[in-house]
């Protein structure tokens, strides 16, 4: 299991009260008549929850430098350990400081893992496999979702208010399991390669293919390590021009999979939940079942992603989130108007819009979520893999941190009117993949290049060797 062990805080009652007492004074006095769009409106709750993103963001540049100098299963223990240490810190903090330095390792230990986990899966897996094998990232992500959901569920039920320790503390389990797991792994081919480790690279190679004739790509890959070895400075030479397109996609993608939406269909979930009768246990209940579905729909993106490709994924998802975006903003809209007051929700209203979300929340699992990580993974060449992942990484911290950061204040303001603000968004992406994504399912990683040279948007920056020019520069 990837250690990104989400421990999802789902305003446990005793938690608040112990570390966010105006939350907590708030949740217990809002009734279904009260507004329900500003009531988790706190700037110290949200810098908690922000302060995870901020540390990822900052450890992905470090782990860069780690992930092509030590390898990208060094980088990998790096994460997991500091994961386990964030977690053990949580577990038994006593005050909101305890509780944000916790979390900054924790994030150290995310901006480790999603820095090196998409690389390693993507240089291992054979091409025709490639998609599938590399969303077992997002599979496992989503596994540790659901199994911290039951989690919270259970110690929710744990007399005298600590169920929440166990909570936050289990978390050292997967970062554990995670560090110790990565002394059974070996390097990909291509990191042992960019440390000059060729016998050792072929040989993994062999393993990794289960053949011994692998000169072809074993070539292959040696002239992309030497290639690579050239550039001196992969955080100078990705800006340049040939590495124009690849950096388009690595900054536009995870800032779109951001803009997708999906945290104001978890806000709605649990007052949804509450109005069909689940009382006090409605958020833990509500992210639960939006977990199975994440969970269940990841395993659809696995079947089919390098069967029907990359493209039609997106675009399919696309479609599927801004048709329940539009449901949900009439929905919300009819019910819970301006002032934020649903009132008692009638129950065939809530169920019809948990199955609009749910719908909601497959399109984006088997879409947006994991390709996100997926395509950015692959579509850069070995000399500049490692900064590119590092840009990938820190782009989708940032505007995660960004919108966590004003979520509650744009709710608390825009109200219904957020769900019209992401579904302008939805359009938007779905257009930009639609005329400038080229298809990357079943080209090896080595020759991705190829793609984007024939593609018609792309290829003019894109211009053959002779005795005149260099690749790459007009």
């Amino acid at each position: 299991m990837i250690l990104v062990f989400q421990v999802v805080l789902h305003q446990w009652i005793f938690f608040l009260e112990k570390f966010f007492p105006k939350v907590y004074r708030k949740e217990i006095s809002v009734k279904p008549s009260d507004d329900q769009y500003c009531k988790f409106d706190s700037q110290t709750l949200t810098l908690f929850t922000s302060s995870l993103y901020l540390a990822a963001l900052l450890s992905s540049m470090t782990a860069s430098r780690i992930t092509r100098g030590l390898g990208r299963r060094m980088t990998m223990m790096f994460g997991g350990l500091f994961f386990a240490i964030g977690a053990v810190i949580n577990g038994f903090a006593e005050n909101v400081l305890t509780l944000i330095i916790g979390r900054v390792l924790l994030g150290f230990g995310i901006g480790f893992a999603n820095q090196s986990v998409p690389i390693y899966l993507s240089e291992i897996a054979p091409f025709k496999y490639r998609g599938a094998l590399n969303i077992m990232f997002q599979l496992s992500i989503t596994i540790g979702i659901l199994v911290a959901n039951l989690l919270n569920y259970f110690t929710a039920k744990i007399e005298g208010g600590w169920g929440w320790r166990l909570s936050l503390g289990g978390a050292v389990v997967p970062g554990l399991v995670f560090f110790l797991g990565c002394f059974f792994l070996t390097d990909s081919p291509n990191s042992l390669l960019e440390r000059d480790k060729f016998k050792e690279a072929k040989v993994q190679l062999q393993k990794i293919r289960g053949i011994d004739n692998v000169e072809e790509e074993f070539n292959d890959l040696a002239k992309a390590s030497e290639a690579a070895k050239l550039v001196q400075n992969p955080w100078k030479e990705i800006l340049t021009r040939k590495y124009r397109p690849q950096l388009i996609f690595a900054i536009l993608i995870p800032l779109f999979q951001q803009l997708t939406g999906m945290n104001v269909f978890v806000f709605y979930a649990s007052v949804l939940f509450k109005s069909m009768g689940f009382g006090n246990n409605a958020s833990l209940m509500s992210a639960l079942i939006t977990s199975i579905v994440n969970f269940c729909a990841t395993l659809v993106s696995i079947a089919t992603v390098d069967k029907y490709g990359r493209r039609t994924l997106f675009l399919e998802g696309g479609l599927q989130m801004l048709l329940c975006q539009l449901v949900m903003t009439v929905s919300i809209a009819s019910k819970f108007g301006t002032s934020g007051n649903p009132g008692e929700l009638p129950l065939w209203f809530s169920m019809l819009v948990v199955i609009a979300m749910c719908v909601y929340i497959a399109g984006f699992a088997w879409s947006w979520g994991p390709l996100g990580w997926l395509v950015p993974s692959e579509i850069f060449p070995l000399e500049i893999r490692s900064a590119a992942q590092s840009i990938t990484v820190a782009v989708n911290m940032i505007f995660t941190f960004c919108i966590a950061q004003v979520f509650t204040t744009m709710l608390c303001n825009l109200k219904f009117g957020l769900f019209i603000f992401f579904a302008v968004c939805v359009v938007g992406m779905s257009i930009f993949i639609y005329k400038f994504l080229p298809e990357t399912k079943g080209v090896p990683i080595e020759e991705m290049t190829i793609v984007w040279k024939k593609h018609p948007r792309w290829s003019k920056y894109f211009v053959e060797k002779d005795s005149s020019f260099e690749m790459g520069k007009i």
